[in-house]
């Protein structure tokens, strides 16, 4: 049993890796970003701080994987409970830990030199997509849950602890801000010209989104559409059922009746069809990633690339909330979400940003 929303999500951020390391090598040939030097200490001994992140990583693992390895059915029926839970092996994680610290001493030992030596390593911007992605999934996760728990906010006060702890209930919005925000603090210490790599991320984003959105779809995580029990338009008649109307079976939460004959932890129905606002999401997303890859050779304007993105984001996110199910606020009289109340901004930020560097890129030329 595949846990396809995890799942999903890691194919989205390998994704984006991928697209954002061809574009900063793009950049790099175009002499848009440059390599830089950073200072390295080769042949210094293991120190305790090494040794004991070496033994807190390892221990985890082992723990973890230890207890799966015994528990496998057990971990099948609820893997993402059991990746936040206290449950594992504790000889299994002690075990793993001694081995990989000595493991990691061992490589430390061969690699001493009597007196250390500093060098200078020259690194390039594609060299650090690893990290960035690390980076922005886990300032992502936490910007997800931080803005779900402003939108859930009673849900919040009543249990805190399951709130901030469950996979369920990530606000994509949350996740890019702050995702964003963790990234661009990154690539300012290491002096990266943020512009471009804000134009070189933003294809990766929207495919990214597009590839994580199949993920809510298959997976029926309540992030769907409202009803939808209007038979599908004549026009429509080609396509499949479901992707005018969609029941979620077998949904990771629950919600719904009980499938006849189903026995397990996923057995439920919609009982009512709802718009299946996931795949239209995969659909469009993906669409207006190929437009920008076919634009981002024939845009300059450092930036420009970037509030394009940010526009299209914000139409999108904003039609696509009309039908889909969401918590809404009550302002003037209007019922809004979150989503509905943030989308516009980035339209409007979009808009402004690229007559402003637009305009500045022809003023820079012209002088």
């Amino acid at each position: 049993m595949v846990q396809t929303f995890g799942f999903f999500v890691a194919i989205a951020y390998l994704t984006a890796s991928y697209i954002l390391s061809k574009e900063l090598h793009r950049k790099e040939k175009q002499g848009l970003m440059h390599p830089f030097i950073e200072k390295v200490i080769r042949g210094k001994k293991a120190s305790i701080t090494e040794l004991l992140e070496a033994f807190i990583v390892s221990f985890i693992i082992g723990y973890k994987l230890v207890y799966v390895a015994l528990n496998f059915t057990d971990f099948t029926n609820d893997t993402q409970g059991f990746i936040l839970s206290l449950k594992g092996n504790l000889i299994g994680g002690l075990v793993m830990g001694a081995i990989y610290t000595y493991m990691r001493y061992r490589e430390k030992e061969k690699q001493k030199l009597p007196e250390p030596i500093e060098e200078d390593t020259l690194v390039y911007p594609h060299h650090l997509v690893g990290n960035i992605t690390l980076i922005s999934a886990g300032g992502g996760l936490l910007g997800a849950k931080l803005f779900d728990a402003l939108e859930n906010f009673g849900q919040f006060i009543h249990d805190p602890i399951n709130v901030l702890l469950s996979f369920s209930g990530l606000t994509v919005y949350g996740g890019l801000i702050v995702g964003s925000i963790a990234v661009l603090s990154y690539a300012k210490k290491k002096k990266l010209p943020l512009l471009h790599l804000m134009d070189a991320a933003a294809p990766a984003m929207l495919l990214a989104y597009s590839v994580g959105r199949i993920g809510c779809q298959m997976a029926g995580d309540g992030d769907w559409g409202i009803p939808n029990p209007a038979p599908k338009p004549g026009w429509m008649s080609f396509l499949p059922n479901w992707m005018w109307s969609f029941n979620f079976p077998h949904n990771v939460i629950n919600e719904g009746v009980q499938i006849a004959g189903c026995t397990g932890p996923h057995c439920n129905v919609l009982s009512v069809p709802v718009f299946p606002t996931p795949f239209y999401e995969t659909v469009t997303c993906a669409i207006l990633f190929f437009i920008m890859w076919s634009l981002r050779k024939r845009i300059t304007a450092p930036g420009v690339m970037f509030c394009i993105y940010l526009a299209m984001n914000g139409v999108e996110r904003f039609l696509i909330e009309l039908i889909r199910v969401n918590v809404k606020y009550d302002i003037f009289g209007f019922k809004i979400t979150q989503a509905q109340i943030i989308s516009p901004i980035f339209f409007l930020v979009g808009i402004y940003g690229m007559y402003y560097l637009t305009k500045k890129a022809k003023n820079a030329i012209a002088t």
